[in-house]
């Protein structure tokens, strides 16, 4: 895929998007500064499309015959190679659009006044939302229950944080969960409580799953739309391809169908939850649509985020000295599907923040590298993944 920039803006998605087929399958484009990503040769100018395919890049002089292309005049624009997200979760972003959006709330009055609108807009269920950060909002602190019930009074509302990593829930929402000063903690999840002992609310990583079963289980069809308004979100911005973390292995073959059928304008190339990891490597990587969807990764948490307190540490945060973090995952319980991701062609990515966190995967990597003969391997060039890498001691540079 490809994209044209001119200055620095994004041009319509036209080539790909608006166009007929046969336009968007064979293609003369020239007349402008063309970028190839290649540093032998780093900039072109023409670029030939046959059959959806990149049949050619390089100079003028060289090009093959224009005989059945289409014409693409630049007028000046660039050209760059399509431009991929190398980390996103692409059903959460649809939902976002279609649930309510707090992406962008600039503090807590501004979302609590997005809650109200949408609550009084919609009158009944459970509200669920996403997308709201407090890092730079001027009261520098997390939601909290009494703010959403302020907000949307007696109603069950649950908001995500923008990280995914924590969720706020409404006092109707922790009741109906069952969620009081007495609650046992989840492995791998804390409960926020106040000076008097009670739930604040906001729950961390491994607890945010007492809140599951609240709202109910979105059907077929609202998934479908999801995943078009997750797509159109992405398009709109410019990208051609997403690297889906966390992709519902139940939805893999959704997502292949709508590449059949297209509806999918970008490539996606999914790392599914490691709760799925066996469904994958039962039958190997998979692709779908001209390769369009690539299903070929799992997706594993060894820590939670930095902003609520859930990545993992060496040293106890500063703000906080009564935790280091969380660890979501052990040796015990990754190392086996590791070595079996080896075996059978798969890769892995694993979600590390904290100092603690990536020393504990990069060890894991190399001992599940070593301890796997490498006759066994059905991965030539294993490109193991540790995504975000945030906070890493001088000592652990050396695995990277």
């Amino acid at each position: 895929m490809i994209r044209t920039l001119k200055t620095t803006l994004p041009l319509a998605a036209a080539l790909m998007l608006a166009a007929p087929a046969a336009y968007a399958q064979n293609l003369l484009i020239r007349g402008g500064t063309i970028h190839t990503g290649v540093e032998a040769q780093p900039t072109a100018e023409v670029v030939v499309v046959r059959d959806g395919r990149i049949a050619y890049v390089g100079p003028a002089d060289g090009a093959p015959s224009a005989e059945g292309l289409e014409a693409v005049d630049l007028k000046g624009a660039t050209l760059f190679p399509g431009f991929t997200d190398g980390h996103a979760h692409l059903d959460g972003i649809g939902w976002r659009e279609m649930t309510l959006n707090l992406e962008g709330a600039a503090s807590i009055v501004e979302a609590m006044a997005r809650l109200t609108a949408w609550a009084e807009a919609h009158p009944d269920g459970v509200i669920v939302g996403r997308g709201w950060i407090e890092t730079h909002w001027p009261e520098k602190r997390f939601l909290t229950a009494a703010d959403l019930d302020a907000a949307a009074p007696g109603r069950l509302v649950v908001l995500s944080r923008a990280d995914g990593h924590a969720r706020v829930a409404s006092s109707a929402a922790l009741a109906a969960a069952g969620i009081d000063a007495t609650t046992p903690t989840p492995s791998g999840g804390e409960i926020l409580k106040g000076a008097d002992g009670q739930p604040t609310g906001l729950l961390v990583d491994g607890a945010m799953a007492l809140l599951e079963g609240l709202a109910p289980e979105a059907d077929a069809a609202a998934t479908r739309e999801a995943y078009r308004a997750g797509f159109n979100v992405y398009a709109r911005y410019g990208w051609t391809g997403v690297h889906f973390m966390s992709a519902p292995w139940k939805d893999v073959s959704l997502l292949e169908a709508m590449a059949r059928e297209g509806e999918a304008p970008l490539r996606v190339y999914n790392s599914i939850d490691m709760g799925d990891a066996r469904a994958l490597m039962a039958g190997g990587p998979r692709d779908a649509g001209d390769g369009r969807i690539i299903t070929r990764a799992i997706k594993f948490y060894a820590d939670g985020a930095l902003g609520s307190r859930g990545a993992k540490l060496f040293e106890p945060y500063s703000d906080r000295p009564d935790t280091f973090g969380l660890m979501l995952a052990s040796r015990e319980e990754v190392m086996p599907l590791y070595q079996e991701a080896l075996r059978t062609g798969v890769q892995i990515a694993t979600h590390a923040i904290g100092d603690q966190g990536n020393h504990d995967v990069a060890a894991w990597y190399e001992e599940a590298l070593r301890a796997t003969p490498k006759a066994e391997w059905k991965l030539a060039d294993p490109r193991w993944r540790i995504e975000h890498a945030q906070i890493i001691r001088p000592r652990d540079y050396h695995y990277f």
